[in-house]
């Protein structure tokens, strides 16, 4: 596997401006839910066997997340909270790319290897957050 920083070519997806703008609006599209009022999802997961899903406490994370609670965000939904900061490292870099047009970051030449390892971790990672969420039972509905 290589990193490399190179310009964008140009008929290359630029993946740091479509991130950015899927955040933002999907961040919008939050603030706006919030303030109407509008009822959460409910997990339909949870209301058929009262066990938390693999995602579940994730709005809840993503709300303590965004008000600065981060402890708390953590202890919603670890995996979660470990994607929203991600999102936010992600989208800060990003947004300092398109600003200053600098050179993007690519990951290029990853072996079959590798890429089977990042699946497996992939994997370990939901299998240990559901793990968590199972032995730290809350109200998730």
């Amino acid at each position: 596997m290589r990193i490399t920083a190179r310009p964008l070519a140009p008929d290359e997806i630029d993946y740091e401006l479509i991130t950015l703008s899927v955040t933002v609006a999907a961040l919008a599209l939050l603030i706006g839910w919030n303030a109407l009022h509008l009822p959460w999802p409910i997990c339909a997961f949870h209301a058929l066997t009262a066990h938390p899903c693999a995602t579940c406490g994730a709005t809840r994370s993503a709300i303590a997340f965004f008000h600065g609670q981060f402890m708390t965000s953590a202890r919603w939904n670890p995996l979660a909270f470990a994607a929203y900061c991600g999102i936010s490292i992600f989208d800060s870099y990003a947004l300092i790319v398109l600003i200053t047009r600098a050179r993007r970051l690519r990951v290029t030449q990853m072996t079959l290897l590798e890429k089977n390892i990042v699946r497996a971790l992939v994997v370990a990672m939901l299998a240990l957050n559901w793990i968590y969420l199972l032995a730290h039972t809350r109200n998730f509905a």
